[in-house]
């Protein structure tokens, strides 16, 4: 498969270093002040900031290459919708097909493959509390003093699937800290008068990122085969 990275930063370092290890050709570095030419790559994975992921990507599709996205902090749904794209989300990731089904972008708040067993875990345990009331949930998220969105995507991917399968009347709080060097710690608690629930993820590092990231890459090359 041959990759553009769009956003040569720590994240573009490690999916690069992922990408050759999985026997993949990286034909195009890009990082801001490039110019912008992903030469005859397959797909494109785009890692930057919440001020250029949509410039980057409308980019991206003017030379025809799909993008897998991991920058979070705007409005993906809106940019779909004004390429009058069709939008599938499946309440972990959001994509969008081009007239003739062809996957165009895949969005994901998290492309960590822990991340997303801790979305099903979510998922299920909002269900279940549902069925039996009395809890109250909150989310914590904790980054590092680098990450320029507040609250994370992964937070607001929680809360979304929490009030989406939960049925919880106003809103779910999110606390946001940024400190040090954190890969990305969140926390969901339900709490009752008579006890809590906690459940946690916590990163490690941008490993887990970057391979969930190419994982969708290659999903998408697949499909063009």
């Amino acid at each position: 498969m041959k990759i553009a990275i769009i956003g040569y930063g720590k994240m573009g370092h490690m999916i690069e270093e992922i990408a050759l290890e999985r026997k993949h050709e990286v034909v195009a570095r890009i990082d801001a002040g490039d110019a912008f030419d992903l030469h005859n790559a397959e797909v494109a994975i785009e890692f930057t900031t919440p001020a250029t992921a949509e410039g980057n990507i409308r980019k991206a599709w003017q030379q025809g290459v799909p993008v897998v996205c991991g920058s979070t902090g705007w409005q993906v749904e809106q940019l779909i919708q004004n390429e009058k794209m069709q939008l599938v989300h499946d309440g972990k990731r959001i994509i969008a097909l081009s007239e003739t089904g062809k996957k165009m972008l895949v969005w994901s708040s998290n492309y960590s493959v822990g991340v997303n067993i801790f979305f099903d875990l979510n998922t299920f345990l909002a269900q279940v509390i549902s069925q039996k009331g009395g809890y109250t949930p909150s989310i914590q998220e904790i980054h590092h003093i680098h990450k320029l969105d507040k609250p994370s995507g992964t937070a607001k991917t929680l809360a979304e699937q929490i009030l989406a399968n939960g049925r919880i009347n106003g809103e779910c709080p999110i606390e946001s800290i940024r400190e040090g060097e954190v890969p990305g710690t969140h926390t969901v608690t339900w709490d009752s008068p008579e006890d809590t629930i906690v459940i946690t993820h916590i990163a490690k590092g941008r490993r887990g990122f970057a391979l969930g990231a190419v994982m969708a890459a290659e999903e998408i090359a697949n499909m063009q085969h």
